[in-house]
């Protein structure tokens, strides 16, 4: 949370668009807070994607597209299912179309979202984008849901939210959040 992942794709994909060269940009279909399939910064740049749901076949539609994208991107990569990541290997090994998955690693229990659970398996090169905890200067590792301002360490894995819900933290501060630095 709060690393710039979603300002890091759009500037990529505008990077390519400059160049002439077409790309695919895709995001979850669960994310919907600024509408579905919309990909959003918080400081403001939005361009429109094409959603991933569960049931589409990922590497069908990137093989059927009219012209072949220099590159897929992909936001909110962690909402994935374990077979999107394996249709998006196949983009790259079998399409040679590179693909760039930006997400979440952990949740706020500090369990391994699916879809990056399988993007750390299967993925070529890894690059962690930083941000620093909420609390302290420490590089933020994980993330704290919270519900009124209090931590919340339990629930459904899913629940689409930003800053008013959830909080970017070291690890002292995921497990002792009231201790100041």
């Amino acid at each position: 949370m709060n690393s710039g992942k979603s300002i890091e794709i759009l500037k990529v994909a505008h990077n390519y668009k400059e160049q002439g060269k077409p790309i695919l940009l895709m995001t979850s279909s669960l994310d919907t807070r600024s509408g579905v399939g919309t990909v959003a910064s918080r400081i403001g740049i939005a361009e429109q994607a094409i959603a991933i749901n569960d049931q589409m076949n990922v590497f069908d539609y990137v093989d059927q597209l009219p012209e072949k994208p220099f590159c897929v991107l992909i936001d909110e990569a962690q909402f994935l299912t374990k077979k999107n990541v394996y249709d998006f290997a196949r983009v790259v090994d079998v399409l040679n179309v590179p693909v760039m998955a930006f997400g979440l690693k952990n949740d706020f229990r500090n369990e391994l979202f699916e879809g990056s659970k399988y993007l750390l398996l299967l993925a070529d090169k890894i690059e962690e984008i930083k941000t620093i905890c909420w609390y302290c200067s420490k590089k933020a590792t994980m993330v704290i849901r919270t519900i009124d301002g209090k931590p919340v360490y339990e629930g459904e894995q899913l629940q689409i939210g930003g800053n008013e819900t959830y909080i970017p933290v070291c690890r002292k501060h995921y497990f002792n959040p009231e201790i100041n630095k």
